[in-house]
């Protein structure tokens, strides 16, 4: 079976599985590396730590998640994952609701540039 796997700068994602009202990623975030802070419309988001430590901004906090541990994120919370460790962090993203397409990030700072508003 071919894996669905995305290479990006801040490491890469791998699509589980998906449908019409799910879609499931594992995640791999490289060590000193962090995901735009974002929000989106359409979904909603649960995310589980396999390995690793997450520095989780969701709207004013940071939280910090180890292994085993989750949070969830509503729809329209601005939220960011980074990774200020030494080794990877792997997390498993749980996306619900009507639209899972990567257009539906409405992003407020990126390290990479790709901010909606630059």
């Amino acid at each position: 079976m071919e894996k669905n796997v995305t290479q990006s700068p801040w490491g890469y994602f791998e699509v589980l599985s998906e449908n019409d009202y799910f879609k499931v990623k594992k995640i791999v975030l490289l060590p000193g590396k962090r995901l735009s802070l974002q929000k989106h419309k359409l979904r909603a988001e649960h995310w589980y730590i396999l390995d690793g430590e997450a520095i989780v901004t969701l709207n004013d906090k940071d939280i910090i998640l180890n292994k085993g541990q989750s949070i969830d994120i509503k729809k329209e919370e601005i939220h960011r994952v980074s990774n200020k460790s030494e080794k990877e962090t792997v997390l498993i993203e749980i996306q619900t609701g009507t639209y899972f397409g990567e257009d539906d990030i409405e992003r407020f700072d990126d390290d990479y540039g790709r901010c909606n508003n630059n």
